[in-house]
């Protein structure tokens, strides 16, 4: 329960304020001005991730120069770092694309790049 609170009280903070002067137009605007932060904020956190993870990798084939299995172990991690990288700029370049071709003019609030305040 505890861990429900933790992660549902940022949301209801961030929403309330709207909820409260009644600026939302219906349950549309409300699931887009709820979640478009939240997906924005996650996007950013799961590419730092990757590239973290790719550095780590590094880290580990740097100072394991002595030791074989240290050496494809940290390339392993390096790999996986990469591969999570190039699936989740995919996967975000697809779906731009298939925003500004199919939607053309729709502003769904998607930033360009991740950025942090």
């Amino acid at each position: 329960m505890k861990k429900l609170l933790r992660t549902l009280l940022p949301t209801a903070l961030l929403i309330s304020p709207a909820i409260a002067f009644a600026q939302l137009g219906g349950i549309k605007s409300f699931i887009v001005f709820g979640l478009n932060p939240v997906v924005g904020y996650l996007i950013t956190l799961v590419i730092g991730i990757a590239l973290l993870t790719f550095f780590w990798g590094l880290v580990k084939f740097i100072f394991a120069q002595g030791n074989e299995t240290a050496k494809t172990d940290g390339k392993k991690v390096m790999l996986w770092g990469l591969v999570a990288l190039f699936i989740i700029v995919s996967v975000w370049g697809i779906i731009r694309f298939f925003q500004a071709e199919l939607l053309p003019g729709a502003n769904f609030g998607a930033p360009t790049l991740p950025t942090f305040p």
